[in-house]
């Protein structure tokens, strides 16, 4: 199987030697090189300071049952190689780029994230931390209850359900700008705006850090979610977004592509070239279709 496959053949009639069938690109707009293989050994085929932002969500070792990756590592193993991936991630990030790191905890683990962004502490500076809120339960001004999102329910007399998760956004220098308010969101109370000189006459504030971003609603898992640990496209849209450069002349890199989630999020923003990993054939199957791409070209046995 060759590693990348960038576009899809021109049409039906024409197929090139090797591929299945021809699909029509969902995202024309965007360069996608989609890779099957080990994220490390992948990254370090690129050059130094080459990518803009890095949006992805690792394995978190919980033993979660992925169709090649065995997630279940020793403790020390694990935060090795998080430190592994992660130092050819800061390796190829540009001096201005943005790595956002999304990653969860469960009750039987849960010092693992912040384990793993001490691990990482001497690599990138913490920029920003933001919370995921994927469930929510609020009072209105009415006083009326109201619960929004989803979150998969835990049977147990100690923990409390897990609606959340961390995103860690982290720097080489801890002084990258971002778009604050192209992740933003409008007032509430309107006078706000006439109000405070530092809105500029825009209903537009600061989102801040804690993003209410729940799942779409499917039927079934297995034909739409065929991935255990997903992240919404939402939560990379919302990263694009905040890092604020111009999407055409972004360069994206997901080293844990899954299905494709912020591979979609690229295509959808428009971003220049995205670059996505991936060990399971099946995952990235899923992914091209997705995306529109081709299937890969098949080496001669």
């Amino acid at each position: 199987m060759k590693p990348t496959d960038t576009s899809a053949p021109a049409s039906g009639e024409d197929l090139l030697p090797g591929f299945a069938k021809a699909r029509e690109p969902k995202y024309p707009g965007t360069r996608f090189e989609i890779h099957h293989g080990d994220c490390v050994a992948g990254m370090r085929a690129l050059p130094a300071d080459s990518v803009d932002l890095v949006v992805t969500s690792p394995p978190y070792n919980l033993g979660i049952d992925y169709g090649t990756y065995r997630d279940k590592l020793d403790s020390q193993a694990y935060l090795e190689w998080s430190r592994e991936w992660a130092s050819e991630a800061r390796r190829v990030l540009r001096e201005d780029g943005s790595f956002f790191l999304n990653i969860g905890a469960a009750p039987a683990d849960p010092w693992l994230p912040h384990e793993v962004i001490l691990a990482l502490r001497d690599l990138f500076v913490l920029q920003n931390t933001i919370h995921w809120i994927k469930s929510i339960t609020v009072e209105t001004r009415a006083g009326e209850t109201v619960s929004a999102g989803h979150f998969k329910p835990i049977n147990s007399k100690r923990f409390v359900n897990d609606c959340h998760e961390f995103v860690f956004h982290l720097t080489r220098t801890g002084r990258v700008p971002l778009d604050r308010r192209a992740a933003g969101v409008p007032y509430a109370d309107k006078s706000n705006i006439a109000r405070w000189k530092h809105t500029g006459g825009r209903d537009t504030r600061c989102r801040g850090n804690t993003w209410f971003i729940p799942y779409e609603t499917i039927l079934s898992r297995d034909k739409e979610r065929p991935h255990p640990a997903t992240f919404p496209a939402k939560l990379a849209t919302q990263c694009l977004l905040l890092h604020g450069k111009a999407p055409a002349d972004t360069v994206m890199l997901d080293p844990f592509l899954g299905i494709g989630h912020a591979a979609i999020a690229a295509g959808e923003a428009g971003v220049g070239r995205f670059i996505g990993y991936d060990i399971d054939p099946g995952y990235l199957a899923t992914a091209r279709e997705r995306l529109g791409l081709p299937e890969p070209e098949k080496e001669n046995e």
